[in-house]
């Protein structure tokens, strides 16, 4: 089979929704899946599930902060740690015969320069052939969009932050 890479973009709800559905369809279907989160601590409830399914998981945990609240050394250290995530998860990737990685909120990542988009694209022209990779996140660069099989917005038309209510565990995160 060949592996494909997969963008899910835009200011709507639900591209890591569209991201973990894939990963159970891929799990369930016998394949191997590597699920990594990036500007998230890993405390969501649909990564322990993953985790339970038997699904590989890789997060940042002691980062709580959003980005935009960091001092310049808290972001230095971010960038740090969100690196050391990524490299190795690319390594295995290619050694161990993963079916599904996926790079969630890895496109906002790449855009505050918390890892190297050089780096990403990199690994994605020259991925295991079989493998498929999906990228998840607002505001995709050209060379990201380019690069992409699949390419799906999630375009908001309505929003219940926009009233003021806020994310909701279970159904936001």
């Amino acid at each position: 089979m060949t592996g494909l890479i997969h963008l899910y973009w835009g200011d709507g709800k639900g591209k890591t929704s569209a991201a973990l559905g894939l990963a159970l369809r891929a799990a369930g279907a016998g394949m191997k899946v590597l699920f990594v989160q990036f500007l998230k601590d890993g405390s969501s409830p649909e990564m322990a599930l993953l985790d339970r399914l038997g699904m590989e998981t890789a997060c940042c945990p002691n980062i709580r902060k959003f980005v935009f609240q960091m001092t310049e050394e808290e972001r230095r250290q971010a960038g740090a740690e969100y690196s050391h995530l990524l490299s190795p998860a690319l390594r295995r990737c290619r050694a161990v015969g993963f079916g599904l990685l996926v790079l969630d909120e890895i496109v906002p990542a790449c855009a505050l320069g918390l890892v190297s988009e050089e780096d990403l694209t990199a690994f994605l022209r020259s991925k295991p052939a079989g493998l498929e990779v999906v990228l998840t996140g607002r505001e995709p660069s050209p060379a990201l969009l380019e690069l992409a099989d699949y390419s799906t917005e999630m375009k908001k038309h309505r929003h219940p932050y926009d009233r003021g209510v806020h994310a909701r565990r279970g159904i936001e995160f």
